[in-house]
């Protein structure tokens, strides 16, 4: 049954993903800007659920005021999005851009800092490559996040095909062992 249930939601998830691929590889512009509209609202509603908690929790007035402040900035960044098609696309790929080169400095550091870290040349690797792709983002975050556009639009694509193919293939497997389990009637 559970079986069942997770072939469907593969063949589902695939089909949205592989719509999803083709629309932003079809459409990137259009993508990005509906892109920036969603990461507005985000933006918004993760906002007032910070300065809500900050108030509805037991915390200590330093915490308080940092969610207060960080709900607050998150609700103005958010409402910035609605400005315009521009506005949204430029504060989504800065956004993008600056946790980036965060992520990666903070990976570079640990592999640097860790000489027994596993796979650590990968990991400053990894670092090394986030942060040049934040940079990018952030010195030229239209043609950037545009060109990000095209690559998750073809990841979707990607994605959605291999989950189409293995809920099928699941699908299948199911029905054959169903099969399989039914009691064949005997010849008289």
């Amino acid at each position: 049954m559970a079986a069942g249930k997770s072939a469907h939601a593969l063949v589902v998830a695939g089909i949205v993903a592989c719509v999803l691929g083709v629309l932003a590889l079809v459409w990137p512009e259009v993508t990005v800007v509906v892109a920036g509209v969603v990461f507005g609202a985000y933006l918004v509603v993760s906002g007032v659920v910070q300065v809500v908690s900050a108030f509805g929790t037991r915390l200590t007035t330093a915490t308080r005021v940092i969610g207060v402040v960080s709900g607050a900035v998150s609700v103005l960044a958010g409402l910035f999005c609605f400005r315009g098609e521009l506005q949204s696309a430029l504060l989504l790929a800065l956004w993008i851009g600056v946790s980036w080169v965060l992520r990666g400095i903070t990976q570079l550091a640990g592999a640097a800092g860790d000489a027994q870290a596993p796979a650590r040349a990968w990991q400053m690797f990894l670092g090394a490559v986030s942060v040049l792709g934040g940079v990018v983002l952030i010195v030229a975050p239209f043609p950037s996040v545009t060109a990000l556009t095209v690559v998750t639009g073809a990841w979707l694509l990607a994605l959605g095909i291999v989950e189409l193919v293995t809920g099928l293939r699941l699908w299948l497997h199911l029905r054959q062992r169903q099969a399989q389990a039914q009691p064949q009637p005997q010849p008289q």
